[in-house]
């Protein structure tokens, strides 16, 4: 260990530009063994691992990269699993930049231990040598259902099962997964590793209902009848629009409903989709991940340009740097410090996007967004993408359950118990939208709480 001095820090291999434009396979190769063993011998084993502080599940992130580095795989497998309910998903989609490796305390001057990758690596080599999650018999007499098959549900699933406690997983959509299958692009998480972790939890015991929207399908009030408990992780799935004059013209997407049309199609295998973006001009408003989901969703599409356009500064986009990174590589332009104005139609469709320019200034020790006046000018379109975050859906069965929302639609919980004595809930429906790292924190929080009164 401590070789940061001898190895500098080396990221993913990423497959070449050209090649990875051509199809929605993962852009990052998994490290080697002798990658790997090489990236954790940087690591110093701090007296306080402020990586294990950063990482809102708290991974026992030292104590495997030491085992990785001391070729003990099978124990850095099972290190990486105790606190994780599926590593190998979030070392590919966390934004380790502004959480583990953020917070390595060698990423002032030697670079930061590669820990996404690193964690990808333990995972998948273990499930080449045929390891997989283990679990108990379910031997309790409780049922636990859980409403939402996204990250915070797979999170409560997993370590409920643990404990031998039964679950039945309720999904409104055709498949299983919520955001991590219909949310984000394959060229970032393929989705026959979401179906690999969902095989091993109904391999457990778990029982899934897909195609059943609770309210529609299902009652809750039979639902409250059946279960002991009831664990909400029902997202926060609602775009948000810009209120622009012209957002409702039919070539305007919000971003969610654009990634899960393309991925559909890309699940039947079809050769044409709803949504055409093919040789067009497109525009995407925003500057978080979503928006770099979508602007390299449509240049994998054939749009003929693509833009990004965002309020502030680049050094103030709120997304993983990388992503901004491999976007740029892809061909994406990126249009700063620029608020929109309206959008301008013509026959219900797109034509132009006005904009104004906008400045940041420091008012109060803060950096206040400032307007230019006489700055507007325009930007042609025939595609406008909204990647502008999201909110809660607030479905009418919160109603008959007598669960108390907050004043933007969020869950309301205390320990992530709601106004409901038998109802939990965890992830964006509770917190607002997040990540996917916190869901999960959510999700076996919550499942402990529930083990907690069963007991």
């Amino acid at each position: 260990m401590i070789n940061f001095t001898k190895f500098e820090r080396i990221n993913s291999e990423k497959r070449d530009v050209l090649q990875r434009l051509k199809d929605y396979k993962e852009v990052y190769k998994v490290f080697s063994k002798s990658r790997a063993k090489e990236q954790s011998d940087r690591c110093m084993q701090c007296g306080i691992p402020y990586c294990h502080t950063g990482c809102p599940l708290h991974n026992f992130i030292p104590a495997w990269l030491k085992q990785t580095a001391n070729k003990n795989p099978d124990l850095a497998f099972a290190l990486s699993n105790e606190t994780s309910p599926f590593p190998e998903i979030l070392g590919r989609i966390c934004p380790q930049d502004v959480l583990c490796e953020g917070a390595c305390s060698l990423n002032t001057g030697h670079g930061a231990i590669s820990i996404g990758a690193i964690e990808t690596h333990i995972s998948e080599k273990a499930f080449e040598r045929g390891l997989k999650p283990q679990f108990p018999k379910l031997l309790s007499n409780k049922k636990v259902a859980i409403i939402g098959s996204g990250p915070a549900g797979i999170s409560a699933a997993t370590f409920l099962l643990r404990k031998g406690i039964p679950v039945t997983m309720f999904e409104r959509d055709d498949r299983a997964g919520g955001l991590l299958t219909y949310g984000i692009p394959g060229f970032k998480l393929d989705k026959s590793i979401v179906t690999r972790r969902i095989k091993w939890l109904l391999d457990a015991g778990m029982t899934l209902e897909l195609n059943c929207e609770i309210g529609k399908d299902k009652n809750v009030k039979d639902l409250e009848n059946e279960f002991d408990a009831i664990f909400l992780g029902i997202g926060a799935t609602k775009g948000r629009k810009s209120n622009l004059k012209g957002e409702d013209s039919s070539n305007v997407y919000l971003a969610i409903d654009f990634l899960k049309t393309i991925q559909k199609r890309n699940f039947t295998n079809e050769l044409e989709c709803s949504i055409d973006i093919k040789d067009k001009k497109v525009l995407v408003i925003g500057g978080g991940d979503t928006a770099m989901d979508c602007v390299r969703t449509s240049v994998r599409e054939g749009a003929k340009s693509v833009k990004c356009l965002y309020r502030r500064d680049e050094t103030s986009m709120p997304g993983s740097k990388k992503e901004v990174i491999n976007a740029k590589e892809e061909g994406v332009e990126f249009v700063f410090n620029v608020s929109p104005k309206q959008i301008n139609t013509k026959n219900n469709l797109v034509i132009s996007l006005d904009l104004y320019k906008t400045v940041l200034i420091k008012k109060d020790n803060k950096q206040e967004l400032q307007i230019l006046e006489n700055s507007l000018y325009k930007e042609d379109a025939d595609i406008i993408i909204l990647a502008l975050g999201f909110t809660c859906e607030e479905p009418n069965f919160l109603k008959d359950l007598n669960i108390k929302t907050n004043s933007w639609g969020g869950v309301i919980t205390n320990n992530f118990l709601t106004s409901n004595s038998k109802v939990y809930s965890g992830g964006d429906c509770q917190r607002g939208a997040h990540l996917a790292v916190t869901a999960a924190v959510d999700g076996r929080e919550a499942a402990k709480k529930i083990v907690q009164i069963f007991n």
